[in-house]
């Protein structure tokens, strides 16, 4: 059993351990009810998900959960989420079934997931991460904005397995005021819950069908995020030059309006350097259930103890 938990909606379902989703679903996430919300949203949905269900190939029954959640996360705990206000939940309080459950960091999870089911032909646009020679930045841009690191071929989590948070970067130190405490950071000005709020939508995609359409104050807001991405990617490319930038989350599916204009910004903010390729993800929304999916496979078999935080 997979379960995707995001700002916006939680995605579930059942996905085999080639990568085959057999059964999808997406419920909004209740995160303006508070926090204890969002933990009983979840488990009703592990709960709905545990019932076996027909299929062509007879009755579907998951023998593990892989839950994907924001924030800071080890196997064991929530440690912390700045989107719905979570600290220290374990586990436990995500399912009261018995089948073995593991938590994962979902931008982590999905940067996973792009290394197993994506081949990464070199063609515009595959978006593969195995692209690049293994030096990937995997980012998906959605309610939040966080970066699953690939280093030579393989995830790289840190010293705590908490690195990625790159939508925490001051890219205006004086700037707008986020919800983790900080001022000015990427997320503030990128996330797709940010441009869409800045204009008075309901979702990213409002906006960008507005700025297709030459609307000035959608296009003021949508310039100031694209200029905040370039900044953190620059700063990003300078300190651990990848070959490649793999765009994912709802954002991505703005195609060209967002992968031109960016760019072209980040280029120009690189002066003595070629800058990294940067395309849409091949997994596009699937990349987060896919990479909970390999965090239920994990859950079959624990984590020793001194392994890395996943």
């Amino acid at each position: 059993m997979a379960v995707d938990v995001g700002g916006t909606s939680i995605k579930g379902g059942l996905v085999t351990s080639d990568g085959t989703i057999l059964y999808s679903e997406r419920r909004p996430t209740p995160r303006a009810e508070g926090p204890d919300r969002v933990i009983a949203a979840i488990s009703s949905f592990v709960a709905d998900l545990s019932r076996p269900r027909p299929h062509t190939a007879g009755l579907l029954a998951p023998v593990a959960v892989g839950l994907a959640v924001p924030g800071l996360v080890t196997p064991t705990h929530a440690v912390f989420s700045a989107a719905f206000g979570w600290r220290d939940v374990p586990a436990e309080a995500f399912s009261e079934g018995d089948l073995p459950l593991t938590l994962g960091h979902d931008v982590r999870s999905a940067g996973e997931a792009e290394l197993a089911f994506t081949g990464g032909s070199e063609g515009e646009g595959a978006g593969g991460a195995r692209e690049g020679g293994g030096h990937v930045l995997y980012l998906p841009i959605g309610t939040g904005i966080a970066g699953a690191i690939v280093l030579s071929g393989s995830l790289y989590g840190g010293a705590s397995g908490w690195a990625g948070q790159i939508g925490h970067i001051p890219v205006w130190p004086d700037g707008l005021p986020c919800g983790c405490g900080q001022r000015g950071c990427l997320g503030a000005y990128a996330s797709a819950s940010a441009i869409a709020s800045r204009c008075g939508e309901s979702s990213a995609a409002a906006v960008v069908r507005r700025v297709e359409a030459g609307d000035a104050q959608a296009t003021s807001v949508w310039d100031e995020a694209v200029e905040a991405l370039a900044v953190a990617l620059a700063t990003y490319t300078l300190l651990l030059d990848p070959a490649l930038v793999v765009i994912g989350g709802g954002l991505s599916l703005a195609g060209d309006t967002l992968l031109v204009p960016l760019r072209e910004r980040l280029a120009s903010r690189l002066a003595f350097r070629h800058p990294p390729g940067v395309r849409a993800s091949s997994l596009g929304v699937h990349a987060g259930l896919l990479g909970a999916g390999l965090l239920a496979a994990r859950a079959r078999q624990p984590t020793a103890p001194g392994d890395p935080a996943t």
